[in-house]
């Protein structure tokens, strides 16, 4: 929403294209916010970052922008990114409030998932606007973080007076706002972590162990795969589950156990632990067949245990 478009009466924190944007933390995330909130209006004034990293991704996407200390970022800035680590978060919030750094009517927003806005209580009492805008996206440090914003989704977590801001801040950095609520922003967390930060463990273990395999471009055959995985599950969900687990294949999974354990020890527990959860969905789904059901499940127990060969023979089941 830019200025000009504004509806009459909006207030000026309402109209981001009016803002000063200052971030704290050159890490992935908070230089690739503020180029895509540049592109719509908004001037950058300031960053803080101290690693020779942070130096390179500042001039990439914000060339001209000064790296400063933090209280000086907020000197110079009307709504302030705080993008640093969840851990650092709290510490960082209230550092800045007990300097008298943040100032009354700034716009004070981080970038996390775990936190809705009470972690901004410090900055609050201090006078200032809390937002929680999390973008739902994997980071990189380079330019293509910025293109990836267009249609991302960012969960949301503002006072009601401020929704409107909150709401304009997304849009104008070509995301889509989803409302949360404080107290479920650790759930919402945990399950972008459990999607999305899992999945990379996932895929390149995968990679490794086709390399050991001997297979020579693992990427070109794991890309096609995974992507027709993916889109099956978004679309379909536990209807989408196949392979040796969802079809009760006890033999099959105990010779993966033996082979794991005798040439990659390291990847085995992942491997147990993902193949219990999916056999509890396909049969809570209708998917395993109960009387195939005892026979895995005897081989993953004997596989956690350390003992055990293949199981019996499970013929019948459908591909």
């Amino acid at each position: 929403m830019n200025a000009a478009n504004a509806p009459r009466g909006t207030e000026a924190r309402d109209r981001p294209a009016r803002l000063r944007v200052g971030v704290v933390g050159a890490g992935r995330v908070g230089p690739a916010l503020a180029a895509a909130l540049r592109m719509a209006g908004p001037r950058p004034g300031a960053g803080a970052g101290v690693s020779d990293a942070a130096r390179r991704r500042a001039e990439a996407l914000l060339p001209g922008v000064p790296l400063v200390a933090p209280d000086e970022v907020l000197a110079r800035a009307d709504l302030v990114l705080l993008t640093v680590p969840d851990d650092a978060l709290p510490g960082l919030v209230a550092g800045l409030a007990e300097t008298g750094a943040v100032r009354p009517g700034q716009l004070v927003t981080h970038c996390s998932g775990r936190y809705g806005t009470g972690v901004l209580d410090p900055a609050l009492r201090a006078g200032a606007l809390p937002l929680a805008l999390h973008p739902v996206m994997t980071f990189t440090g380079t330019p293509v973080d910025v293109q990836r914003l267009a249609g991302c989704s960012f969960g949301v977590t503002a006072p009601a007076e401020l929704r409107l801001a909150a709401e304009a801040l997304v849009i104008e950095m070509g995301g889509e706002p989803e409302w949360i609520e404080e107290s479920a922003r650790p759930l919402y967390h945990a399950a972008l972590a459990l999607g999305a930060n899992h999945l990379v463990t996932l895929v390149a273990q995968s990679l490794e162990l086709l390399r050991t395999a001997g297979v020579t471009a693992p990427d070109r055959m794991l890309g096609p795969l995974l992507g027709a995985a993916l889109d099956n599950a978004l679309r379909s969900g536990d209807a989408a589950l196949t392979g040796p687990v969802a079809r009760g294949d006890a033999r099959t999974v105990a010779a993966h156990v033996a082979e794991l354990r005798a040439h990659a020890p390291h990847a085995l527990a992942g491997y147990l632990a993902m193949a219990r959860t999916t056999a509890d969905r396909a049969l809570d789904h209708g998917l395993l067949k109960p009387e195939l059901a005892e026979a895995l499940l005897g081989v993953l127990a004997d596989g956690e245990r350390g003992t055990g060969g293949p199981g019996p023979g499970t013929d019948g089941g459908e591909r």
